[in-house]
């Protein structure tokens, strides 16, 4: 299976088509491949439990405000449209992921700062996982209903989950990233100041 998918260890590549993988595979994905002292969920009824929370908070909330709204500056209304559909299709599958790797920290209440030095190793795991081939994303969803899915994960009271990333080979290929041009979120010494290098 991962012959089919190619990995590269081109970090300038692993970056520039690194994106979201909202639809995986069922396949197994192999012990050596996971290598993180995080959270590592394969338990079928951990993640259907978990995996409902998340649906629920797809469809009652983020779901109906997404499809309200207009697409962020710099989208267009079809890619808008196939970026919604993945993310509904994370919703009803996220599931069926094959493994999922959730960074938890110890301490009391989550803040903004806590998490900070957790991030980076996420953006490392997602960077690991495009290098082998594997598709991945980092979702948050699921802390709209944090309390439920903690306890559903078995985590004791001093510790908090940041993100769940689902990971597993990809149905769709790798390609490059499609971003906002610089000059749209690039500003110099104060907010609304152009950047002169762009």
């Amino acid at each position: 299976m991962a012959a089919e998918i190619p990995g590269t260890t081109d970090l300038f590549e692993i970056i520039q088509t690194t994106r979201s993988m909202r639809r995986l595979k069922p396949d197994p994905v192999p012990n050596e491949l996971q290598r993180w002292r995080f959270l590592v969920v394969r338990d079928p009824k951990v993640k259907e439990t978990v995996g409902a929370l998340y649906k629920r908070a797809w469809n009652e909330q983020v779901a109906p405000r997404y499809r309200s709204g207009e697409p962020a500056p710099g989208t267009s209304r079809e890619r808008f449209e196939r970026m919604l559909a993945a993310a509904e299709y994370l919703a009803n599958h996220i599931h069926e992921a094959p493994v999922w790797i959730v960074p938890c920290l110890e301490g009391a209440t989550p803040t903004r700062t806590s998490g900070s030095s957790i991030y980076p190793a996420v953006q490392n795991m997602l960077l690991a996982a495009r290098a082998l081939g594997l598709g991945a994303t980092l979702t948050t969803l699921y802390l709209q209903f944090e309390k439920e899915a903690e306890a559903a994960l078995g985590l004791p009271p001093n510790l908090h989950s940041y993100a769940l990333l689902p990971i597993g080979y990809p149905m769709g290929r790798f390609g490059p990233v499609r971003r906002v041009p610089l000059v749209d979120v690039v500003f110099e010494d104060r907010w609304g100041q152009p950047y002169r290098e762009v």
